[in-house]
């Protein structure tokens, strides 16, 4: 089994950043990728980024456009998506997953485990 929890989500201005920190516990192998998504009310789950357990390998959604970046700590027991120049249409809530050894890293049925998700609101 592998947890995850989601954090550093709240609200903040246009041009605003957050930094969201998934902590992540269980039992992780080499194989694993973890993936940020998030969803607004009424959309489907939408793929933001993704990181390889193990190396660097990441993946990013269009829509991202080098405005985000994924990593993991030095430890490997946390995640962590830093948003920058976020707009009104960023607001979501944000959801942490783990695949085990997902086929296509943005497909939202490809993750085994998620978190509970925190919300993130960008004023205009």
């Amino acid at each position: 089994q592998v947890q995850l929890v989601e954090s550093g989500g709240g609200l903040v201005q246009a041009g605003g950043s957050l930094r969201l920190s998934c902590a992540v516990s269980g039992r992780i192998f080499g194989t694993y990728v973890m993936g940020w998504f998030r969803q607004a009310p009424g959309k489907d789950r939408d793929f933001v980024a993704a990181i390889t357990w193990v190396g660097r390998s990441t993946s990013y959604g269009d829509f991202v456009k080098g405005r985000f970046t994924i990593s993991r700590d030095n430890a490997r027991v946390t995640v962590v998506l830093q948003m920058n120049y976020l707009t009104p249409e960023d607001t979501a809530v944000y959801y942490c997953a783990a695949a085990p050894r997902p086929r296509m890293w943005n497909t939202p049925s490809e993750y085994d485990y998620w978190g509970q998700g925190t919300q993130v609101t960008v004023s205009s």
